[in-house]
């Protein structure tokens, strides 16, 4: 039975904010069940890891809770989230700028070789 769940979030788009609730609900959902959870944001998706950006952005319009708030949710329950090194380049970003749930990066040579040799099971958004 597998016990890692890599989510990947590279479709979605931080302009789109209904979109982006189910991933970190589900990353939440997951980390409380004790799965081992790795969310990696990449694409566009990345900006979601730089400092203000998350925050600024609201599922719902009018409501308090920011897409911040979501991440905060799933890293309290254990999710670990990872930024895609190349998006530093592309978004013209440090590492100092990114979020403080943010875990470090997580390359694509990483994220294929522990696919392939792990156990686990993985969600696309």
């Amino acid at each position: 039975m597998a016990r890692r769940l890599l989510i990947v979030l590279m479709n979605t788009d931080p302009r789109n904010p209904e979109e982006l609730g189910a991933p970190f609900y589900h990353a939440a959902v997951a980390a409380a069940m004790d799965y081992e959870v790795d969310v990696v944001c990449t694409a566009t998706a990345g900006r979601l890891m730089r400092q203000g950006v998350a925050a600024a952005i609201r599922i719902k319009p009018g409501h308090p809770k920011t897409v911040l708030d979501w991440i905060r949710e799933a890293h309290e329950q254990g999710a670990r989230f990872w930024a895609c090194p190349a998006n530093l380049d592309l978004f013209d970003m440090t590492e100092d700028e990114l979020i403080p749930e943010c875990s470090g990066m997580m390359g694509a040579a990483a994220m294929i070789r522990d696919l392939m040799e792990g156990d686990g099971r993985v969600l696309t958004y």
